[in-house]
């Protein structure tokens, strides 16, 4: 059963991530979907370009340096401009702790890498109704 993604078509998401792995492996994914898409490596990059571009959708990876995924998460969610945007925690690990700490700074979902195909535009669908 092929799942319908045409109302993600032409959204612009942001992946943050430090793995090249997942960014690409993401980027790839989305732009097969008909998303226009937008990396950084870390918090810091991405807060530029988050200003600049204002993206539809984010994931951001929670393990990063300089400026981790909660911190991120917590930026994103604390400016008025950005605070409806849906974030989507990125992680390998699959623990209570980090999923409630991702609720805590705002997040709205939680996925586990590594991530399916379903998965990622499904997140996208779920949240594509909260895109303003």
């Amino acid at each position: 059963m092929t799942i319908e993604y045409n109302d993600i078509i032409g959204l612009k998401v942001m992946v943050i991530d430090d793995s090249k792995t997942i960014r690409r492996t993401a980027e790839t994914l989305l732009k097969k979907a008909g998303c226009e898409v937008l990396t950084a490596t870390d918090g810091f990059e991405a807060l530029a370009k988050i200003a600049d571009s204002h993206p539809d959708v984010i994931f951001v990876d929670i393990m990063m340096p300089r400026l981790d995924g909660y911190q991120t998460c917590s930026l994103i969610k604390h400016n008025e401009e950005f605070k409806s945007t849906p974030v989507i925690m990125l992680s390998s690990k699959d623990g209570l702790f980090d999923r409630a700490r991702g609720r805590i700074v705002g997040s709205d979902q939680y996925l586990t890498k590594p991530f399916t195909r379903e998965e990622l535009l499904g997140a996208i669908k779920n949240h594509a109704g909260h895109v303003n």
